[in-house]
Order: C-alpha cells, then structure tokens, then sequence
C-alpha cells in the first residue's frame, strides 16, 4: 500500500464520519458537524480534562493530530510521561466525535504499518515470517 493509498483511505473514513463522497455533501456534512460542535459549545455540559496514554507513538501521533484537527489543544502536565495525553473538552465530543475517529483511523493505520513491516521484512530479511514452532517437552536452559 503507497502513501497515496493510505491517505485516500483515511479521506474515505473522514468521508464516513460525514456520511457522503460528493464535495456538496461534504461541504454540508462539514457545516452540520460544525453546527454540532456549535451546539456541544452552546450546551450546558461542561468542558473537562480527560487522559489518555498512548505507548504506541504513531498512535499517539496520530490521536494528538485529530485533536488539533477538532481545534482541541493537546497538552501535558508538568512531569508526565511522554505517553500521556491531555485534552480539555466534553464527554459528548469524545464519545460521539474524537474517539470513534480516533479508533477508525487507529485501525487503518496499524493495518498500514503491519503490511509495510512484514513487506520490508520479507523482502529484504527472509521471506519466511511464520511464527516460531513450539517445541514441547525441550530442557529449558
């Protein structure tokens, strides 16, 4: 899979997330999604601080984007670890919006890389790339 590919598939998930290909659409699926964070700002739910902790760094990469994307800032407090991500907004916004995204886009993502990696390994190491049997019953040491 090219760079290309991965991009036009993560477009076709955004495109999911706003229910249409068609640029019109699009346009209006972005302006209904722009209504609804209006509504989430304008509603009486109260913006709070979640944590997330994400060891994988393109995960972490990629989450920390599709927060800025959503005009969140991402953030960490003093002394946390480099895993952590902090975000300050709505339970509804990271339950309905950031996270199904997130999970969606994570998916792709980790498809990607696991295609690429074992590409590469099989290309350039050995093609054979089968788990290791398991030997029963060998002294261990």
């Amino acid at each position: 899979m090219t760079r290309e590919e991965i991009i036009a598939k993560i477009r076709k998930v955004e495109a999911l997330f706003m229910g249409t290909d068609s640029p019109g659409e699009m346009q209006a699926a972005k302006s209904a999604l722009d209504r609804l964070k209006e509504q989430l700002a304008a509603a009486p739910e109260q913006a709070q601080e979640f944590q997330f902790s994400m060891p994988d760094p393109w995960k972490r990469q990629l989450f920390v984007a599709l927060v800025r994307r959503h005009n969140l800032a991402p953030y960490r407090r003093y002394r946390q670890r480099q895993t952590t991500v902090m975000v300050r907004t709505t339970r509804s916004m990271v339950d309905k919006v950031l996270w199904p995204q997130y999970i969606e886009l994570s998916d792709l993502l980790h498809s990607y890389l696991d295609e690429t990696t074992r590409d590469i390994i099989s290309r350039s190491v050995h093609g054979d790339l089968s788990e290791a049997v398991e030997q029963p019953n060998l002294p261990l040491g």
